[in-house]
């Protein structure tokens, strides 16, 4: 099998590829004080984002709801575990409604911790978000970046009875990886969560997303991106997996630029409407271009 880069052994040292430019600290400032007014979390802040800056800057955000705990503790990921978390907070709908009409947003992402605790894992919790940003945002676009639902295809089908144009759900890893990535997670399930979707509304986009550098062949990516493309996937993300802490997986590759291009073009060959691979790409990095994709692709 052929690897994708250079090992890295004990010492991680960043690759000038993977260096971003210091923000706009005022546009990014302007940002935060709408969440902190209204008391939102981002995944930009929680997973400690390396795109928070172009982001802000720019006047977006990722929302994440039902949190900012989560109920698995996936051992790349640096959102906070809690195995009972808060309950629900019925305002919260309410709330980040607001920031999407003081943000004029065009395109918005929602996502959320894992809540395993609750019995439709939040799908309701995402419904009453969606209906609140279109009583006071009816022309904004929303895209749902959702967990597994614990196979819970009832609940899945109540968050698509609102009808979100995007439905993420991030594959995360290839299938011999995710013992060690996503214990809590199972790569058939995440299949057929997003074969479910395209089963129960046709109509909405599906979008999925992987992380590289941590051991995978190029052979079990391109793998990986056939049995998405088997379920119908139509947007894939593809990037760098940076190591949060210390006490997290280690970077075993830095995928070059070239190779991220090599998976782009073959993704866009197999069939994906739309394939953003790079290595600062996040699941929603530059997620407003999903806009022009559905006017290009329209259903």
């Amino acid at each position: 099998m052929t690897q994708i880069a250079h090992r890295v052994k004990n010492v991680v040292v960043k690759p000038e590829w993977l260096r971003v430019k210091a923000p706009q600290w005022e546009r990014v400032g302007s940002v935060k004080e709408i969440l902190r007014d209204l008391e939102l979390n981002t995944v930009c802040e929680e997973a400690s984002c390396p795109n928070i800056g172009e982001c802000f800057n720019a006047g977006t955000a990722t929302f994440l709801i039902m949190g900012p705990a989560c109920t698995r503790a996936c051992p790349y990921c640096d959102i906070d575990f809690e195995k009972k978390p808060k309950a629900l907070d019925p305002t919260e709908p309410t709330r980040l409604a607001e920031a999407i009409r003081r943000m004029n947003l065009n395109h918005v992402v929602i996502t959320s911790v894992n809540r395993d605790d609750l019995p439709d894992g939040g799908a309701s919790q995402f419904v009453r978000c969606i209906e609140g940003i279109r009583a006071v945002s009816p022309k904004t676009t929303i895209e749902l970046l959702i967990p597994d639902l614990c196979g819970n295809w009832d609940a899945l089908a109540t968050i698509l009875s609102a009808s979100p144009e995007v439905l993420n759900h991030n594959t995360e890893t290839i299938p011999r990886l995710y013992r060690r990535v996503r214990p809590q997670g199972d790569y058939a399930r995440s299949l057929e969560l997003l074969q479910k979707v395209q089963d129960i509304n046709p109509h909405v986009y599906t979008k999925s997303g992987i992380m590289v550098g941590l051991g995978e062949t190029d052979e079990e990516v391109r793998q990986t991106m056939q049995d998405l493309r088997s379920v119908n996937c139509d947007i894939l993300t593809i990037g760098q997996y940076l190591q949060p802490t210390q006490k997290h997986l280690d970077v075993k590759d830095f995928v070059t630029p070239e190779q991220f291009d090599a998976w782009r073009e073959y993704g866009e060959s197999i069939g994906f409407l739309q394939v953003v691979s790079t290595p600062l790409t996040r699941s929603s990095y530059h997620a407003e271009q999903v806009r022009a994709l559905m006017e290009q692709y329209p259903r």
